[in-house]
């Protein structure tokens, strides 16, 4: 069983920053891809930003160079650093990551961890 647990949401001001950090534990032979996705009320959950194994990085369109991901494979890590938040980033933020176990592959999610910006 592999569990994904978030950390460092909260509220900040707009213009403002948040760190989030996501880390994987349990029966983890390897890691293909690890990322971000989130979810505001009444929308649909939409990718933020995902970086695979060999290096390749995808980001939202709605990112245009505010947000930053970042893996630490040896701690099984990932961070989203995110800078000039908008209030329209308001959402849960969801850790993503396809991990193999060593006999299956599997989409595993975090619980959410809530951002708000707003004045």
């Amino acid at each position: 069983q592999v569990h994904l647990v978030e950390s460092g949401g909260g509220l900040v001001q707009p213009g403002g920053s948040l760190r989030l950090s996501c880390v994987a534990s349990g029966n983890i032979n390897s890691i293909t891809s690890m990322g971000w996705y989130r979810q505001a009320p009444g929308n649909k959950r939409e990718i933020v930003a995902v970086k695979s194994n060999g290096g390749s990085t995808y980001y939202g369109n709605f990112v245009k160079g505010r947000f930053t991901v970042s893996r630490d494979n040896a701690k099984s890590t990932v961070h989203l650093q995110m800078d000039n938040l908008k209030p329209e980033d308001t959402a849960v933020y969801f850790c993503n990551a396809d991990i193999q176990d060593g006999t299956a592959l599997y989409d595993s999610w975090g619980q959410g961890a809530q951002v708000t910006v707003s004045s």
